[in-house]
């Protein structure tokens, strides 16, 4: 090993995906019910960054507008978007900023999320359209 290997390995950081243990989603102030997270690179003061999310059997978000767009990755199970559609694995999702929407897992699943800021929940009775 040279001195650049040594520089290299004090500066990356690995996390087993497979082995990582999942805790309560608390991106929001108290943890979310039904929702569990492993962040990966994530900015808590911006809330950019890459984790994730693991929607337990029924869990449904809430109601949300992404301030700056949103990507995931399914990787596991099915996630059904609030307009019907139906995510499996490997489907890569895409929303545009100002984009508004919500999600239930009936069976459950994970997603890899790559966040730009953070969510804005919206006010009951405000529209999703």
């Amino acid at each position: 090993m040279n001195a650049d290997s040594g520089r290299l390995t004090a500066l990356r950081r690995i996390t087993n995906i497979k082995t990582a243990p999942f805790v309560p989603d608390d991106r929001y102030g108290a943890p979310t019910p039904d929702f569990n997270w492993l962040p990966l690179d994530f900015d808590r003061k911006t809330g950019d960054g890459l984790f994730l999310l693991r929607f337990e059997p029924g869990a449904r978000s809430a109601p949300h507008e992404h301030s700056h767009g949103e990507s995931f990755l399914i990787m596991e199970g099915e996630l059904h978007d609030s307009d019907g559609t139906i995510f499996r694995p490997g489907d890569f999702v895409r929303y545009e900023p100002r984009s508004k929407h919500w999600s239930v897992a009936p069976q459950g699943c994970v997603i890899a999320v790559f966040l730009r800021g953070y969510n804005r929940r919206l006010a009951p009775g405000e529209s999703e359209a």
